[in-house]
């Protein structure tokens, strides 16, 4: 379905904002509105900012697609139903590279042709995940340490640096399931979700592409949630992170010592990725899923794109 098409979001997303961890007593609803872009996706995920277009992966659905300013959307490229796309980046030479979650490779599209850009198999026995290209090339992906469709039981990864040139190595441990990941706009900062541990992890980026001087950032839980799950995130201009938190079924921007500034309430679906885009960048565009595991998928896509204005516009990279 195209942009207005399909459910309208009445009774979908509310705008809360207010001082504190809790959002409790200081609730305030703002005067934005949502508004839906695109409906009928499978398993909407990894939203991009590029070229006056957003950008995105239908994980479910197994294709990127591209949408532009009035919500039309075109496919880029289709996979076979045997993997899943995911991360998205680009490298220097304008060629994308996306995510190949079940094969566990890194591919590069470009010029009609899908090539392997980096084979990742023998550093993630386990699915992948997401990814973000920095301006030289060079590529970080998060994946799973233990088997997320079909159980197990649950374990630490490895974030992994996947060099211009395909060649790839660990570059980070003990990642509580890695996610969505962003980079500062000078590229010299690196913070990875990890809904694993309920935070945010910050990351000094060396001159080779490295990662040191960690830093956790520990995230507070919605009410009544049982955990908070940091997925898709984005930076803006005063170094905020708004991070889709799907199982506390909400958008959350989060200062940079930690402190929650606002609430973005889901209540049908899950959200699964966020990213700051529009021609000011002051527009938040929230990909919403309909399941988190495939055992719950519907038969139908229940999946959507929303986007409403904010008031400070994004920064660095998605």
């Amino acid at each position: 379905m195209g942009p207005g098409q399909g459910d309208d979001l009445e009774g979908r997303v509310a705008v809360v904002t207010g001082a504190g961890s809790g959002l409790g007593a200081a609730l305030v609803t703002t005067t934005e509105e949502p508004r839906l872009v695109l409906d009928g996706l499978h398993m909407p995920e990894c939203l991009r900012w590029r070229d006056g277009a957003l950008w995105l992966t239908d994980i479910w659905g197994h294709r990127v697609l591209q949408v532009d300013a009035d919500g039309g959307a075109r496919v880029v490229q289709e996979f076979p139903s045997d993997e899943d796309p995911a991360g998205l980046g680009w490298l220097p030479d304008g060629r994308l590279l996306v995510v190949g979650m079940l094969g566990r490779v890194v591919y590069a599209v470009g010029a009609g042709a899908v090539t392997v850009h980096a084979d990742l198999r023998h550093l993630s026995p386990h699915p992948l995940n997401d990814m973000i290209v920095a301006d030289d090339g060079t590529a970080y992906v998060s994946g799973f340490g233990w088997d997320v469709w079909g159980g197990g039981t649950y374990a630490d990864s490895a974030l992994i640096r996947v060099r211009p040139d395909g060649l790839a190595d660990a570059v980070a441990g003990e990642m509580m399931a890695p996610n969505g990941m962003a980079l500062t706009a000078d590229g010299r900062v690196l913070i990875v979700a990890e809904p694993g541990g309920g935070r945010l992890s910050r990351f000094t980026v060396t001159g080779d592409g490295g990662l040191a001087d960690r830093q956790l950032v520990p995230l507070p839980k919605a009410p009544g949630a049982e955990y908070v799950t940091p997925d898709g995130i984005c930076l803006d201009a005063v170094g905020a992170v708004w991070a889709a938190d799907p199982m506390g079924r909400r958008v959350i921007r989060v200062l940079p010592d930690g402190t929650l500034d606002r609430a973005i309430a889901i209540t049908r679906g899950y959200p699964l990725a966020c990213v700051l885009g529009g021609t000011d960048r002051m527009t938040l565009f929230i990909a919403i899923g309909a399941a988190t595991t495939k055992k719950d998928r519907p038969a139908e896509p229940g999946g959507c794109l929303v986007a409403l204005g904010v008031d400070v516009p994004g920064a660095g990279r998605p």
